[in-house]
């Protein structure tokens, strides 16, 4: 089995699709009635037009996206601050690699991270 598609929804679509193809190297696909369909080698995303509500997100739930290098997380952190990403934390590593939190338009967390310097009894745990 693979990831073929997330769905969500977001009562700022427009916006939570421009993230994701400004920061996250998503292309649109098609956009019917509020709802956008993104492409990203390997799966989609879709973002539903919440009509009447606002999403309320468990307080834990995200989605998760892998970098290179530590490097490259801390570029991005950097860019999303700069560009005023409401971030959730900084940069810091957990024993299973660097990452951070952020929300996107519409109230979805994102976990952006790497596992390269994750400490050495968790390596074997990833299908690098």
């Amino acid at each position: 089995m693979k990831l073929n598609h997330l769905s969500f929804p977001s009562n700022d679509g427009l916006a939570t699709a421009e993230f994701f193809m400004t920061y996250l190297g998503f292309t649109l696909s098609a956009e019917v009635g509020g709802s956008y369909v993104l492409k990203y080698p390997g799966f989609d995303v879709v973002i539903d037009k919440a009509e009447g509500y606002t999403p309320d997100w468990p307080q834990n739930f995200h989605i998760g996206f892998e970098l290179p290098s530590v490097e490259a997380v801390r570029d991005m952190h950097d860019r999303f601050k700069a560009d005023g990403v409401h971030m959730e934390t900084g940069v810091f590593n957990n024993d299973r690699g660097s990452r951070f939190f952020c929300r996107a338009p519409g109230g979805v967390m994102f976990e952006i991270n790497t596992r390269v310097d994750a400490a050495p009894e968790y390596q074997g745990t990833f299908d690098n």
